[in-house]
């Protein structure tokens, strides 16, 4: 019986690791599904230290964002049993955070994006593009 319990707390525990740019590619294509504007996923590798892509998209309205969020979330759980760690900013929906590791995803208003303007933080950061 002991056999049994360690072998269900094996299953439980093991998790498929998904490459952080199919998971960066996923979440671009979540994300177009809900009528995401702008998707772009930056490569900041070598860049900074708490990930190896930036997402960045905005939506027309707060619902759109907050549509975009869930719609991502939903994929990426869904195709390739990769959960976020973390969600910020919802239901506000001006500016929301999803952090997938490896991959910080960001979904802007699209008033707000123009505001903050986080593209330029990494202008010398190649771009990744979605057809890859």
């Amino acid at each position: 019986m002991s056999e049994e319990k360690t072998t269900t707390k094996k299953r439980a525990t093991r998790r498929a690791t998904v490459d952080p740019k199919t998971v960066a590619l996923a979440v671009v294509e979540a994300a177009l599904e809900k009528k995401a504007l702008n998707a772009e996923i930056i490569d900041v590798r070598g860049k900074v230290d708490y990930a190896d892509y930036v997402v960045v998209m905005s939506g027309r309205s707060d619902r759109q964002v907050n549509a975009i969020v869930r719609g991502i979330e939903d994929h990426l759980r869904e195709k390739h049993g990769v959960r976020a760690v973390g969600v910020e900013g919802l239901p506000r929906g001006h500016w929301a955070l999803i952090d997938f590791g490896e991959v910080v995803v960001h979904v802007f208003h699209e008033d707000t994006r123009g505001y903050y303007d986080l593209e330029a933080l990494w202008l010398d950061a190649a771009r990744v593009s979605a057809a890859d």
